[in-house]
């Protein structure tokens, strides 16, 4: 009797622990996570900083525009991309370049140098003045403080920078990509000479006739 009962309350405990493992695992929680390219994904582990911190581009590959940025900015930066237009002789592109730095505005930077450059600049703006900022198709020709901080306001940027820590725009490149300088061509030979023709047989001493064979 005494053996009878042992089992049945041991029976009684496996499958209470039983219960308590199962509703555990049920009650176990399932974490959001996103990384920095607004990807989601589920996963029973809580994210961490390392699963958090975006992967460092391998050597050899370009990181795509506007990599790790916050998501809002990015979505902003993709539809409203901003290209400041500059010459190293103009002074107010520097305060410009400034504004756009300060208030941590992610943009592309394009320069005038050439003539091919100045005549690409009047066909994009009819004109040949600088500095010249696009925000999407909008173009604002010379330096504005005020006019250029509400065009932004307009875009959606943040008006305090949100850039995260170490974020660089990519270096200013020419307005009119550099063509590289064809090859030397190697000076060309000079065709050989013709084999010289046969001198005609005659008469000789040999062959006082002048007979061919």
């Amino acid at each position: 009797m005494h053996s009878t009962h042992k089992k049945s309350s041991l029976h009684r405990l496996s499958g209470a622990a039983l219960l308590l493992i199962a509703a555990g695992a049920m009650a176990q929680p399932i974490y959001r996570n996103v990384d920095k390219n607004g990807k989601v994904t589920f996963s029973d582990r809580a994210p961490t900083a390392s699963t958090e911190a975006a992967a460092a581009p391998q050597a050899g590959i370009t990181a795509p525009a506007n990599a790790g940025l916050p998501y809002e900015l990015r979505q902003v930066a993709q539809r409203y991309p901003v290209t400041l237009y500059s010459s190293e002789e103009c002074a107010p592109c520097g305060t410009a370049r400034s504004l756009l730095v300060t208030r941590g505005i992610p943009f592309e930077e394009r320069t005038v140098k050439s003539n091919q450059d100045v005549e690409a600049l009047q066909r994009l703006s009819n004109q040949a003045s600088l500095p010249l900022l696009t925000i999407g198709s909008q173009q604002l020709k010379g330096y504005s403080d005020a006019a250029w901080s509400q065009y932004l306001d307009a875009a959606g940027y943040p008006k305090s920078n949100s850039l995260p820590a170490g974020y660089r725009n990519p270096p200013a490149r020419p307005l009119v990509a550099l063509q590289p300088a064809p090859a030397a061509r190697e000076p060309e030979q000079p065709a050989p000479a013709p084999p010289a023709a046969p001198a005609p047989s005659g008469p000789s001493p040999s062959n006082p006739a002048g007979i061919k064979f």
